[in-house]
């Protein structure tokens, strides 16, 4: 039996919904009665209503799960909770989590989970599945690179639990992994013209997930991600230095929060349906060979609802060998490719 925790909100419904279509009857829960009453009438399924502060009574609620997936951001929040919770009962799983701190958090219970027999896997939205995957298929093509570069663009809208991370998260500036430690740099740290394959944009860095989870996939040690901005927006975001000490302060913190819960949505449906996803991606050797190349996926949050939906799928059916995974290690390179409406290709190596 599959778990949805967080099915309540944005993208936990997407989720749900991806669920009941493929045939499906997952549990929902979440924290709040009232926020599951409507959904658990629309589709007939049954919901457990539980926080997240009671380790007791959360693993009371995993009776009879074989699957978790967690949907309740922001992780670094909640994702610890349930985890151990999973691994008191032996239960897998999963999240769409994109924080690095919640990665490197899972993977330091790797030896926890395979002594419990479990699976545990963040990570299987648009953070980080495709870029992920793009990785592991350019360190196959050239073994022992030394220097790993991503990027994505596209989508623009956020949901609210995406926008509180990211909002929430500007206080611990930039991120890279440096020589195989993950190390904090300022805020848009590099800039860069990126060659995606519908157009060139110019991107700048950003603490994306797979500064984590790609030396995990691929062995490589240095990693540098990427978000395509216009130049507007990539002088915005160097001048959050400007407001970090604001967001230190509690009041701040649950200020932007209440004005998000009270502001933001998500993409339209409408958007949903027609926006695509851009990624790139790049491996540099040590000798100056190169190779990169290029994903496209449908919009980032319908993305998440057909990964996730078809990872909870492969967990039930014939989940990989317990411990910590990531997308590629748990399912294969081409993982992103078996989804629907996405596509990789990958350039020749070139040398200096």
């Amino acid at each position: 039996m599959l778990l949805i925790y967080g099915a309540n909100g944005y993208t936990g419904r997407l989720i749900v919904d991806e669920c009941v279509r493929r045939g499906l009857r997952p549990i929902i829960a979440a924290r709040r009665a009232d926020a599951l009453a409507e959904l658990a009438e629309q589709y007939g399924l049954e919901s457990r209503v539980f926080p997240l502060t009671s380790p007791d009574v959360l693993a009371s609620n995993l009776d009879g799960v074989r699957v978790v997936l967690h949907a309740a951001g922001p992780f670094f929040r909640t994702s610890a909770a349930m985890v151990t919770a999973c691994l008191v009962r032996q239960v897998h799983y999963l999240d769409v989590t994109g924080e690095i701190v919640v990665f490197e958090a899972c993977k330091a219970r790797d030896a926890e989970a395979r002594s419990r027999g479990i699976v545990v896997l963040p990570g299987v939205g648009f953070d980080v599945v495709p870029t992920d995957c793009l990785a592991a298929q350019l360190a196959t093509r050239l073994p022992d690179t030394s220097l790993l570069e991503l990027a994505f663009a596209g989508g623009g809208v956020f949901s609210r639990g995406t926008l509180k991370t990211m909002v929430l998260g500007l206080n611990d500036g930039g991120a890279v992994r440096q020589d195989g430690r993950i190390t904090r740099v300022p805020t848009a740290w590099r800039t860069q013209r990126i060659a995606f394959r519908d157009r060139p944009r110019s991107g700048v860095t950003i603490p994306w997930g797979d500064v984590s989870t790609a030396h995990w996939s691929t062995g490589i040690p240095n990693i540098h991600t990427y978000i395509a901005l216009p130049p507007d927006a990539r002088k915005s975001l160097r001048m959050v230095g400007f407001v970090k000490p604001m967001l230190r302060l509690d009041l701040v913190r649950a200020l932007v929060e209440r004005l998000i819960d009270a502001r933001v949505t998500g993409p339209s449906a409408e958007v949903r349906a027609t926006a695509r996803m851009h990624i790139w991606g790049r491996v540099t050797h040590l000798d100056g060979r190169v190779v990169s190349g290029t994903a496209e996926t449908p919009e980032g949050y319908r993305l998440t609802a057909l990964s996730a939906a078809e990872s909870a799928v492969r967990l039930l059916d014939a989940p990989p060998a317990p411990g910590y995974h990531t997308p590629s290690t748990a399912f294969g390179a081409d993982f992103l490719t078996t989804l629907p409406e996405c596509s990789m290709q990958l350039g020749d190596i070139t040398t200096p």
